[in-house]
């Protein structure tokens, strides 16, 4: 058991942040906290020796999903709280915080593979294949979407689209049309 704690233990905060961009919900990403880590001591002696960070990780995010497709008459929920001003220890700068409205609105819309992607990766900094174990991908899916979010990321942030491009550069879809 007191193995189990320390290695358990300090991902708590990590599957907090996790949980909570998923649910949008302090109190329900703690009981989805809650319910992932319940599961984890009853499956402790089960688990296989390998990386506890991505076997955490996949519990949250498979309870998540469950609870998504419980749940399709609710609509799907913000993903993303708006952040407080006090929250975050000092006053953002006007375009700091217009910046991050702009970041944390595209991030709500991104279908759940691609918020799941970005945020394991860079929020949690799992390793491709560890993220591709939890989400249960290939590798090469998560690199795909992942650039796919940094690049959508990108143009609403430059408040850029597709038909800002030059016109020298050729849509690869439309050239295959």
């Amino acid at each position: 058991m007191k193995d189990m704690m320390v290695q358990v233990e300090p991902l708590i905060p990590g599957l907090r942040r996790y949980a909570r961009a998923l649910v949008h919900n302090r109190t329900a990403a703690d009981d989805l906290v809650r319910d992932c880590l319940q599961r984890a001591v009853s499956r402790w002696c089960a688990r296989d020796d390998g990386n506890v960070r991505a076997w955490l990780f996949t519990i949250l995010h498979n309870l998540a999903i469950g609870q998504f497709r419980e749940a399709p008459t609710r609509g799907r929920q913000d993903l993303f709280e708006k952040t407080k001003e006090d929250d975050s220890g000092e006053a953002a700068a006007q375009d700091q915080s217009r910046t991050s409205r702009a970041v944390l609105n595209t991030l709500a819309n991104l279908p759940i593979g691609q918020q799941a992607v970005l945020l394991l990766v860079a929020v949690e900094d799992l390793s491709y294949a560890d993220t591709a174990e939890v989400l249960a991908i290939p590798v090469g899916a998560v690199m795909s979407r992942l650039s796919r979010t940094r690049g959508r990321l990108h143009q609403e942030v430059e408040g850029t689209t597709s038909t800002d491009r030059p016109s020298n550069v050729v849509s690869i879809r439309s050239a295959k049309e």
